[in-house]
């Protein structure tokens, strides 16, 4: 008999990034507001299971409501950063916390993210040997065209970057494009005819959330 072939999505972990202060949203915890009849962060594990490459691991990262989470059936990990340091602690977390030799990162906020995201970027970020895949959106500029646009808090890692990323947070660096361009990436457009335009679509604001209901 000859061995089995690994199971790609055996590499692979996703971080839902949930950990910030909803400053657009007045204060509140973004990641538990409701979509559709349930809270967002639920929303989407439910879409990371539903992958066509759905992760092997799954956990969040959070700064509140702590328990809340939890109950979603998720390992939660707060930052290891101080004072709501953004995405990248986000990611730091993620990082020191996983198992396998890639970490898939995305916000809590964006509820229709497509279902092959995780086997797109897994597939670009080996085809280009690179250390990050990171998605690229169709947007539209102030003239109101669609427009290409980086979003690089879809990410797609290799777990060896924790000893990078930890010196660069450790450094005072917050932002993720200054963090991103030290290593390889490749960035990896979702403007296919049957891509939905509107699948990287977030919610900033209460008004914008339960616009995204209505799509």
């Amino acid at each position: 008999m000859s061995a089995r072939a690994p199971d790609p999505s055996a590499a692979i972990s996703a971080v839902l990034l949930a950990g910030g202060r909803g400053s657009r949203m007045g204060g509140i915890d973004k990641g538990l507001q409701p979509f559709q009849g349930q809270p967002l962060a639920q929303r989407a594990l439910q879409r990371l299971r539903q992958q066509s490459l759905p992760p092997a691991a799954l956990m969040i990262n959070a700064n509140r409501n702590l328990a809340a989470y939890q109950a979603l059936g998720a390992p939660v990990w707060p930052d290891v950063l101080p004072d709501y340091a953004g995405p990248l602690a986000g990611f730091l977390a993620g990082l020191a916390h996983c198992d396998t030799p890639l970490l898939l990162t995305l916000p809590c906020d964006v509820p229709n993210f497509p279902l092959d995201l995780c086997a797109r970027l897994a597939r670009a970020l080996h085809e280009q040997d690179a250390e990050i895949a990171m998605v690229a959106a169709p947007e539209a500029d102030a003239q109101g065209q669609a427009r290409l646009r980086t979003q690089p808090v879809f990410c797609l890692l290799r777990a060896g970057l924790l000893g990078s990323l930890r010196r660069f947070t450790e450094g005072g660096g917050r932002k993720i494009d200054a963090w991103t361009a030290q290593h390889r990436q490749v960035v990896v457009p979702f403007d296919r005819p049957d891509d939905d335009p509107h699948a990287f679509a977030n919610a900033n604001t209460l008004a914008e959330l339960r616009a995204l209901e209505q799509q």
